[in-house]
């Protein structure tokens, strides 16, 4: 039995040993005993997690893939989870305990899984996993060009990220249109940030809204004073602006006497 690769998944079944045993080897297993795999498929990735020192549970959402795992996996039957990882609250499983995330994500909810693990940063220490090569380069990128933008700002304040391969299209089931890259997030030491948070997630997510302008006219919605707009920064566009530059940003938009 094998399972079909549903278009309106995302599917892409990884089907290289050597990629899929790369993958699991990127996990460091400091900090955490858990690990979630999400979107198992037919368990590639799955089966060298399972020879690692750890906990391992997988979440997935397509249910002939659950029964494929149930029948060839049984010591990982009690940890599958069936449900939406975008909308199950995994502390009915983890009780606040830390873990770490790893998978071949769907490319077409990758994104949003970054979002939740950001969310959820004070239980994840590590992350990683399989992106279209392009999100992954956005995710990990510095800054000073145009796929720098919400996604590396806000992953980079709390994480380090790094890019670690690139995987060609002919290993996967079906073959997908791009190559993929996979990357890695390792949780700063220190990952709260000297300013406040909320506020830091919506100055960056207005800043890139109107990427190509500058600050000065992107974030006239937080309705800032003049003498805080005369400062230099605000003469940027966002792209030229470090993470570093986007917490202080926020420290002068926080301390504003309008």
């Amino acid at each position: 039995m094998s399972v079909r690769a549903k278009k309106h998944l995302g599917q892409h079944f990884l089907r290289d040993e050597n990629i899929a045993q790369k993958i699991a080897d990127t996990l460091s297993l400091n900090g955490y005993k858990n690990v979630l795999e999400i979107g198992p498929g037919m368990g590639v990735l799955t089966k060298y997690l399972l020879k690692r020192d750890t906990t391992t549970y997988v979440i997935e959402i397509d249910s002939e893939s659950v029964e494929y795992l149930q029948a060839n996996y049984l010591n990982l039957a009690p940890r599958i989870i069936e449900k939406d990882f975008l909308k199950y609250d995994l502390n009915e499983v983890f009780k606040g305990e830390p873990l770490a995330i790893i998978g071949n994500f769907p490319y077409n909810i990758s994104s949003q899984i970054v979002f939740k693990t950001l969310e959820m940063r004070h239980q994840i220490p590590e992350f990683s996993g399989m992106f279209q090569k392009e999100v992954a380069q956005r995710i990990c990128s510095k800054g000073g060009n145009k796929i720098y933008g919400i996604l590396s700002v806000l992953t980079q304040a709390f994480y380090d990220a790094e890019y670690l391969f690139t995987v060609p299209p002919s290993v996967f089931n079906p073959p997908p249109k791009v190559d993929s890259g996979v990357l890695r997030l390792t949780r700063k030491e220190n990952f709260k940030l000297p300013c406040d948070e909320v506020l830091f997630f919506r100055v960056v997510k207005t800043a890139f809204q109107q990427r190509r302008k500058t600050l000065r006219n992107s974030l006239k919605t937080l309705d800032l004073s003049d003498i805080l707009k005369a400062n230099v920064i605000f003469g940027k566009r966002p792209e030229q602006l470090t993470v570093q530059e986007f917490i202080e940003l926020t420290q002068l938009i926080q301390s504003d006497s309008k």
